[in-house]
């Protein structure tokens, strides 16, 4: 039995480290604290609310074009186990099969973890980083933004032993929204609209299409869905696809799962499972996409980019590179850069500045002003 007293008490402790030559600020042993609440931002028009542990909310525009369900703080955090990110591993080892699921209370006294949490000096990115020193694995997720290719999560699994692991891997995200729920309808008639759900999945490509069947409405006409919410993976030859949460407990019992093409009436989930060697010291890593408010055009289009676009992680991680370029900019236009002797206190006035021009927008062209446009104010409100 672990000391799980130990566990319980780990010292929480905040830093500023570098990955991939951009500041982060990290929060060790991030679980002994009660889950807090962040804002994610883009420089563009996503956005996220996520919790500590893992729990989020996300979209585009607004509430309307949700990706994941919008809700309250406090049913994002309570969710966490059954929306966003969700890793399973099957870890060989000379003790026979080890299952860990990272992040969760299942595995809250079976190994012997740390958990910590990382989020830029931007605001745009947030990473989540469990160790397990038993079974000498490090597994990171990170959630980014790309205007182009929309939400997302880029996963790494490190191998710290000095031996070759073979390990099954089961890694999605769950409760994804199909195109065409309203905020209200999710709250108000949640089961009505799961009845409604259909996700397919197109083989070729491995990308995940969830729509509804109708949208919902309450009259007697007929309502097309013509939209689509979408999610596709890279980093992987040949995995199994899945498109629900209904076969998780197959995987944690060791029991072969089938991949699914078109499910009806339940929660939609895009999940990989593949089988990996993971030589000593090296690590394995991964990426899913997910976007809103697709059409058949766009689908099509993103289906022949994945199969055809022999660059595509390079690609993703340039859109989401030109993006935080573009969030500094449009902070630095209104002077939210800053340089002292306190990182924190430059970082805080970055924060500050960037949700002053969330609320107020920026100035066109700097701080000039159109003389015409000056007058035509003047003349109105003079």
């Amino acid at each position: 039995m672990k000391d799980t007293i130990n566990d319980i008490n780990k010292e929480v402790s905040i830093e500023n480290v570098q990955i991939d030559n951009e500041q982060f600020y990290k929060i060790s042993n991030s679980d002994s604290m009660r889950p807090f609440f962040m804002s994610i931002v883009s420089d563009s028009n996503h956005w996220m609310f996520i919790s500590s542990n893992g729990g989020l909310t996300a979209g585009r525009k607004n509430s309307e074009y949700a990706f994941f369900p919008y809700y309250t703080d406090d049913k994002i955090t309570e969710s966490s186990e059954i929306t966003g990110s969700k890793t399973i591993f099957s870890v060989k080892t000379n003790h026979g099969i080890k299952i860990w699921e990272p992040f969760s209370v299942r595995n809250a006294a079976v190994y012997h973890t740390s958990n910590n949490l990382y989020k830029n000096t931007f605001g745009n990115k947030i990473i989540f980083e469990e160790i397990n020193h038993d079974l000498n694995l490090i597994f990171r997720y990170q959630w980014n933004s790309s205007n182009e290719y929309g939400f997302v999560k880029k996963s790494t699994l490190t191998n710290t032993s000095d031996s070759v692991m073979e390990i099954s891997i089961l890694d999605g995200i769950q409760n994804i929204m199909p195109y065409g729920v309203t905020t209200d309808t999710q709250n108000s008639v949640s089961n009505l609209v799961d009845a409604y759900k259909r996700s397919e999945l197109d083989k070729e490509s491995g990308l995940g299409i969830f729509a509804l069947s109708a949208i919902i409405v309450d009259k007697a006409e007929p309502s097309e869905a013509l939209k689509a919410n979408i999610a596709w993976s890279s980093g992987f030859e040949n995995p199994k696809y899945l498109l629900s949460s209904l076969q998780l407990d197959k995987f944690r019992k060791g029991d072969s799962i089938q991949e699914e093409k078109d499910i009806k009436a339940e929660k939609g989930a895009y999940f990989v499972n593949a089988d990996i060697e993971l030589s000593e010291k090296a690590q394995k890593d991964w990426m899913m996409v997910g976007n809103v408010n697709q059409d058949h055009a766009s689908i099509i289009s993103t289906i022949e980019t994945i199969k055809t676009e022999e660059n595509l992680k390079e690609l993703v991680n340039s859109d989401i590179e030109k993006g935080t370029e573009r969030l500094i900019k449009l902070n630095a236009s209104s002077d939210g850069l800053q340089l002292t002797a306190d990182s924190l206190r430059d970082t805080r006035h970055f924060a500050n500045t960037l949700f002053n021009i969330m609320r107020g927008g920026i100035f066109d062209d700097n701080y000039k002003i159109e003389k015409w446009d000056f007058s035509n104010y003047l003349s109105k409100a003079n």
